[in-house]
């Protein structure tokens, strides 16, 4: 669990990398904002808290390893890098230009901290089973966190991941969905029905822990379940908002990929400080 002085941290922290992820977007011209936004407290807390890595020495082998399924969202994780440390901000504005180290989904090979180039949806998963089985081969002793859309979903290896996880009880992977109930064309629900979620998630053997994705006591105690539970996976099933915190994009599919001129970056800066300020009173 997390104390006072940690959570008033981590909002400060994640604040800081929203309005980064607007520059970027800004400096790109455009960029997957929504579902940067709602995964940005669930990157925060990872980061900044959970993660056993070392950003000096980015290939350490004993670190924990951390998969982003969906990795569309390079405009929101390029930002928790560079401020972690393992590479400048300055790298963030030539995010998505010509002959940039950082394109529009990141390069493993080419971007110190990423542990495998991801974008092509449902690969995830079945990358962290196969770091989880490689473990028991290597007698190491570190934990997979792979984080995936629910519109990723739709994707039958996700599933199939999901049943050699439990089939192989990979403990060490800890499987979180950004379950904000967009995709790039539509709703979840009206493109590739998803409930009863939880429950397929249950009935392929997890531990299903359903928590608000923006709180960070949630997140904070689901995580520490996940990391201690030894008799079968979990998958934590993180509610959260698209968009969250620039109040004219919330919860709207349309602003899966966009752009800001000045007008609209400086209305959704303003709408990124009222958001914070609303989270952290009484912190």
């Amino acid at each position: 669990m997390i104390n006072k002085e940690e959570k008033s941290f981590l909002e400060a922290k994640a604040h800081k990398l929203r309005k980064l992820c607007l520059d970027t977007v800004t400096w790109a011209g455009s960029g997957h904002i929504g579902g940067a936004l709602s995964s940005m407290d669930i990157l925060t807390i990872l980061y900044h808290k959970y993660l056993k890595i070392d950003p000096t020495n980015p290939k350490w082998e004993d670190r924990d390893r951390f998969i982003l399924s969906k990795g569309h969202i390079g405009v929101g994780y390029a930002p928790v890098l560079a401020e972690k440390g393992y590479f400048s901000t300055e790298w963030l504005k030539e995010y998505n230009h010509t002959e940039s180290k950082l394109g529009i989904h990141l390069d493993g090979s080419k971007v110190p901290g990423v542990d495998a180039s991801t974008g092509s949806l449902g690969h995830g998963l079945p990358i962290s089973l196969g770091l989880a089985l490689s473990t028991r081969l290597t007698k190491k002793d570190y934990n997979i966190y792979c984080l995936l859309g629910d519109g990723e979903c739709n994707e039958g290896s996700v599933w199939e991941a999901a049943m050699g996880i439990a089939h192989y009880n990979t403990t060490n992977v800890i499987t979180i969905v950004d379950r904000n109930k967009c995709m790039i064309d539509g709703r979840t629900e009206d493109v590739m029905k998803l409930e009863p979620f939880c429950d397929k998630w249950k009935s392929f053997g997890f531990i299903v822990k359903e928590i608000d994705g923006h709180d960070f006591d949630q997140l904070s105690e689901a995580i520490e379940y996940a990391i201690n539970e030894k008799t079968k996976p979990v998958v934590i099933v993180a509610n959260t908002i698209k968009g969250a915190g620039i109040d004219f994009i919330e919860d709207d599919y349309k602003w899966h990929y966009g752009s800001f001129d000045n007008e609209k970056r400086e209305k959704a800066i303003k709408s990124l400080d009222a958001y914070y300020n609303q989270r952290v009173k009484g912190v």
